[in-house]
């Protein structure tokens, strides 16, 4: 077990309220930390890349030994993906979002590979395309991988107290009060050890601990051994700022500031200076003229291969339907489309046939709020219905739905005309887009998420989409329907 020392007494958030606690000082900082979980990220991302091209050139030719110029790329593909990794910040993981991360990712491994094409090419050492192509796809995949199980790793070492940063709380009013709440419910890497003030003075509510003033803020990370200075932005002033700004850069350490902004993807921020002062640039997101054809023939493309590759598991389901009940293959429902329009959704049937007219009897079951109605053991689905339900197989009709323009891939779910007649205001944004098979809420908890968390979700979407956000929610969306959780 590692070694700790016992640091002073500190106030940390519990509930709503501070309770002191004797936090313990690890024996290596989460910096250093960080760093040794990104060699070894490092690493396995070169070795992931090399094995790509290898596999790449086997599936193109078949198993044979590997060509020269093949075996030279190997050998300089993990320098290579490590530079260039580097330089799209893929070991700084920590300081973005996953979303982010996989739009990096992809951007990433496109410029090494078609950079290694392209040696390949004036050093004679002769790729074809689809082997490139293999190369490229094999790439990304298993880099995705690698990076899916380093994610886990960084889960679990933070449940132990790893790769958490002590965190020191510039401000004691409301905004600093509940960011330490948040760092402490939420395991985001982030341990509070206690609050600084400043001069806006202190929340009138439960008031914090405070070990000191922002003007010992060099003094304090010393003595309390902190990671990170995580500042409330609504608490200090322009001045305490850029004494903020020299202690870290004195110190070396993280320093982060809350910004009164909605939750945004970060490649719509960008920083720009003014007037001395610095400035958060929100790039707007509008799903039309270009945009809205991107998507469309993303849609197209993919639900139109979709169709091919799996229409013969689309034939067993529905032999397997007509065989084990009566009445139709295909469950048609009138559902509320893009602005409101009206179209009828297809599924393959998994419930006995009539069953709408049942609605009312079971209503007193219901297990979701809001217009939703939800049974996870709902009496009328069928046995094949159930299997269907739980693979999220009844859903592969609507790709056909997709090929004709009434809902997208990605998108928020198409709700019913008698929820939608009991919309709030702010909910009816969600009919701004094509409503999608699978969409933020599919990856987020499904079935398990209420009401107003889904349709949140479902205006963040809206409010950050981008190409590379639909691939990186269709990538997550496999091993969440494979794990079937909130599928019933």
């Amino acid at each position: 077990m590692e070694e700790r020392v016992a640091a002073k007494d500190t106030a940390a958030l519990v509930g709503g309220r501070l309770r002191t606690i004797s936090p313990a000082v690890p024996k290596e900082s989460a910096r250093a930390q960080y760093r040794r979980l990104y060699q070894l990220m490092a690493l396995s991302d070169g070795l992931a890349v090399a094995l790509s091209v290898a596999a790449g050139y086997w599936i193109r030719f078949g198993v044979r030994p590997l060509r020269s110029g093949v075996v030279l790329m190997m050998i300089v593909a993990p320098a290579v993906t490590i530079a260039i990794f580097a330089a799209f910040h893929l070991y700084d993981a920590h300081r973005v979002t996953t979303a982010e991360e996989f739009r990096r990712v992809i951007l990433a491994v496109s410029v090494e590979v078609a950079g290694l094409a392209t040696v390949a090419f004036w050093s004679d050492a002769s790729t074809s395309r689809l082997e490139a192509l293999f190369a490229w796809a094999l790439a990304l995949v298993l880099t995705l991988a690698n990076r899916r199980l380093w994610h886990g790793y960084v889960r679990r070492a933070r449940a132990r107290g790893r790769l958490t940063f002590r965190t020191l709380v510039v401000g004691t009013n409301e905004e600093a009060v509940q960011l330490a709440h948040v760092m402490e419910s939420e395991r985001l890497g982030f341990a509070p050890i206690g609050f600084l003030g400043t001069a806006q003075g202190s929340w009138s509510g439960y008031g914090p601990t405070v070990l000191g003033h922002i003007r010992d803020l060099r003094e304090l990370i010393r003595r309390e051994s902190a990671d990170c200075v995580f500042v409330a932005s609504s608490a200090v002033s322009v001045d305490e700022m850029k004494d903020v700004a020299k202690a870290v850069r004195l110190e070396g350490v993280e320093v982060r500031v809350t910004a009164t902004l909605p939750e945004v993807l970060a490649s719509r921020l960008s920083v720009q200076p003014v007037g001395g002062l610095m400035s958060l640039s929100l790039r707007p997101v509008r799903l039309s003229g270009t945009q809205a054809v991107a998507k469309r023939v993303f849609d197209i493309a993919v639900a139109g291969l979709g169709l091919i590759l799996v229409s013969p598991l689309m034939i067993a389901i529905a032999v397997a339907i007509k065989l084990s009940s009566r009445g139709p293959i295909l469950f048609r429902q009138w559902r509320v489309g893009q602005r409101g329009r009206p179209f009828v959704i297809l599924k393959f049937r998994t419930m006995e046939d009539g069953a709408d007219a049942k609605v009312e009897a079971l209503r007193h079951l219901n297990e979701s709020d809001g217009p939703l109605f939800k049974v996870r053991r709902d009496p009328r689905v069928t046995k094949v219905g159930r299997v269907l339900r739980r693979w999220s197989l009844d859903e592969l009709p609507q790709l056909w739905n997709v090929i004709r323009g009434e809902m997208s891939l990605v998108g928020p779910r198409p709700p019913l005309p008698e929820e939608v007649r009991e919309y709030e205001d702010w909910q009816f944004d969600r009919l701004e887009v094509r409503p999608g098979i699978t969409g933020l809420w599919q990856v987020s908890g499904r079935s398990d998420l209420s009401f107003d968390e889904y349709v949140r979700r479902d205006l963040f979407y809206i409010e950050n989409w981008s190409l590379a956000y639909d691939l990186y929610i269709v990538a997550k969306t496999i091993p969440i329907v494979l794990s079937q959780r909130g599928a019933y």
